[in-house]
């Protein structure tokens, strides 16, 4: 309950914090004119929701986390398993060319593993005690190498360069397609501000074109998942990343990370018919096939 909490609160201080700098900039001016208030202000508006939002979340991703998962962080390895775990993550990051992330366990039933950051030299990789007690050493260093390909290949920043943009544009279609159709309900006439056709239209339309962004990001995730596949076999051996996903699946889709986390995990939910669109990751039968094509 405390997680949930501070998650919500969070997201409101990410949206108090925008519609500060929207106000200190005169940004959202653009809602009290007649119109759009420009469709330069217009813009400007959605680009501070719609990119800031994403990118603020991404530069608090390492805390948020940490805090919802309750990761802690291996400053000095404790034991032999610590020493190995730190270890195998800093040969991967060598190998794959990026700055030595912080390594963290969380406490948590299900085998899972995420890896998040706001750039390739500055990331965090967690692993969950379930994923450690339940995989062998082969195993997890295939694990661990799918988590730095994420990071290697810059996944993070790219997913939330595509969710800004898409948010962006989610913002701008619902306002110009609420303007229509507020000016069609009122046929045509000219008249100060916006009627109810306009907000009713604009919070429908915001949700319709947010699940078609959805979509689009969802796509995104589960093609990255299959390149991160690829980085693991590259870095522990095609056999161990196969070994690693065929053990995954005697989690039937478990996951403990938050929502918000979910997407970062080593295998997602699953799903049948459309909410298939929705999935964060492919079917864990799908990357094994992908994988053994190239073996």
């Amino acid at each position: 309950m405390r997680r949930i909490a501070l998650f919500l609160l969070t997201n409101i201080a990410v949206l108090l914090l925008l519609s500060i700098v929207c106000h200190v900039f005169g940004i959202d001016q653009w809602a009290a004119a007649r119109g759009y208030g420009g469709m330069g202000g217009l813009l400007a508006y959605a680009a501070v929701f719609g990119m800031g939002g994403a990118f603020i979340s991404l530069a608090m991703s390492k805390w948020m986390a940490k805090m919802t998962t309750g990761a802690r962080v291996i400053e000095q390895p404790q034991n032999e398993a610590e020493r190995w775990l730190v270890d195998t993550v800093r040969h991967h990051a060598q190998s794959a060319g990026i700055g030595m992330p912080e390594v963290a366990v969380y406490d948590a039933p299900e085998m899972n593993a995420f890896a998040t950051g706001m750039s390739r030299n500055h990331a965090l990789v967690a692993v969950s005690t379930g994923l450690l007690q339940q995989m062998d050493r082969q195993q997890v260093a295939a694990v661990l190498g799918h988590e730095i390909g994420h990071v290697a290949n810059g996944d993070m920043v790219t997913l939330t360069l595509i969710q800004g943009v898409l948010n962006t544009l989610v913002i701008v279609a619902a306002r110009i397609v609420g303007r229509l159709v507020d000016s069609w309900l009122s046929g045509g006439r000219e008249r100060e501000g916006t009627g109810i056709g306009y907000f009713v239209s604009v919070i429908v339309l915001q949700l319709v074109f947010g699940l078609f962004a959805s979509m689009i990001v969802m796509a995104f995730s589960r093609w990255r998942e299959f390149r991160a596949d690829a980085a693991g076999a590259k870095l522990a051996g095609r056999g161990a990343m196969v070994s690693a996903l065929q053990r995954l699946q005697l989690n039937h889709g478990e996951s403990s990370l938050p929502k918000a986390m979910a997407a970062f995990g080593i295998s997602g939910p699953l799903a049948q018919g459309l909410q298939r669109l929705f999935m964060s990751h492919p079917p864990l039968e799908e990357r094994i096939a992908a994988l053994q094509k190239q073996m």
